[in-house]
């Protein structure tokens, strides 16, 4: 056990890094919205939406109704739909594990676990990367709120975080593929396709079209010979 734990640190340190920044901004948005501290460590932990706390905030703090809440957290997440699709779930063993995994799989945990490198790691060392980054984000989110009130209103920058994390591991992940097809150019294709074919349903058969071709390449994929 300790040696899985200690590559799943391994694994997870960078996105720690990113988490940092990032966390400390979304503290720190807590208390400045007018909310108590420990706002910011409940919700991540319980939520760990990512994008969307910071959008939850917000909605909160002007007592927004409760089911627009909900509609705008479906629209946000709906992504994790897609995710399933390749997300190493089956190696996880156990029905609270598998219910622990999906619930943390977050963007950050996908990108790591779905890449050339990680296509060996147990479902032992997956569940400990996703509880690694569960702790560094509910971690650094409540340090933030308690140290809101020492961030000058001056400082700026910290929400770039966010982009930036998701850049290098998109850059990642590019660059772990082995003759598949790049998801954004199967996303860029399915969404001029539907533009061509379908233009007054140009969401709803985009996101069809992409479904479809997500699940051709994980077929063709699939049945490629690996080699150590």
């Amino acid at each position: 056990m300790y040696i899985t734990l200690r590559a799943a640190l391994k694994d997870s340190a960078g996105v720690g890094l990113g988490f940092l920044p990032l966390g400390l901004a979304y503290g720190a948005l807590v208390t400045q919205s007018g909310l108590d501290w420990w706002w910011a460590g409940l919700s991540a932990a319980v939520v760990f939406g990512g994008s969307f706390e910071f959008l939850l905030i917000g909605m909160v703090a002007a007592s927004v109704p409760l089911t627009a809440i909900a509609v705008s957290a479906l629209l946000v997440n709906v992504r994790h739909v897609f995710y399933a699709l390749s997300f190493p779930l089956h190696r996880v063993r156990g029905r609270l594990g598998k219910a622990y995994s999906t619930y943390a799989m977050c963007d950050e945990a996908y990108a790591l676990t779905t890449g050339e490198q990680a296509r060996t790691w147990s479902g032992r060392r997956v569940l400990w990367l996703q509880l690694l980054l569960h702790l560094y984000w509910a971690g650094s989110s409540t340090v933030g709120a308690l140290l809101g009130s020492l961030i000058p209103d001056s400082v700026t920058g910290l929400d770039f975080a966010l982009t930036a994390l998701f850049t290098v591991l998109a850059l990642d992940a590019v660059r772990d593929l082995r003759g598949d097809v790049p998801t954004p150019v199967l996303a860029a294709l399915s969404a001029l396709v539907a533009h061509l074919l379908f233009p007054g349903q140009l969401l709803l058969a985009a996101f069809t079209l992409l479904t479809a071709a997500l699940l051709a390449r994980r077929l063709t994929t699939s049945r490629k010979p690996r080699h150590a």
